[in-house]
């Protein structure tokens, strides 16, 4: 978040390379995004195709979202398509999480196309400002923390 990126930048010398946060079309954080460029730290987007959206019963799920289908359609291509392009032309990373070949497949097939500087900003506008994974507050070795065993 802004606040620990400012706390590391005071207190140390290190400026980070990357910083891992949610970032898909439903949770932009342009906020920390703006601080990633200032500092020219990579943004690398945890959740980009938007799956924390399907998880516990979301009310909207970006797959389903009927202007993301439309930008998809206009291309010959699917929803996640659609995302990980608008990523890549946003300059950010995104590392989707799939198990299944023919996914994997379909998330590297993004290089055939471009979206509009209008289809970006209807992307941009999906925007809710609303998390939907855990606070990174909530993040602590008490909360997630796991015993690694020796090698």
């Amino acid at each position: 978040m802004p606040e620990h990126l400012d706390r590391l930048l005071a207190e140390t010398s290190v400026v980070p390379a990357v910083n891992q946060i949610e970032v898909h079309p439903y949770f932009q954080q342009t906020d920390v995004q703006r601080v990633h460029g200032e500092h020219g730290i990579v943004t690398q987007a945890w959740s980009p195709i938007g799956g924390v959206t399907s998880y516990g019963g979301a009310d909207r799920r970006t797959f389903d979202d009927p202007m993301l289908l439309e930008i998809a359609r206009q291309h010959g291509k699917f929803a996640a398509q659609v995302m990980l392009r608008w990523h890549l032309q946003e300059g950010r990373a995104a590392i989707p999480k799939s198990t299944r070949p023919a996914r994997i497949a379909e998330n590297f097939d993004v290089f055939d196309f471009e979206l509009s500087s209008e289809q970006i900003a209807a992307v941009d506008a999906l925007d809710t400002g609303v998390r939907g994974g855990p606070e990174p507050d909530s993040i602590t070795l008490d909360d997630y923390g796991m015993p690694i065993p020796e090698a």
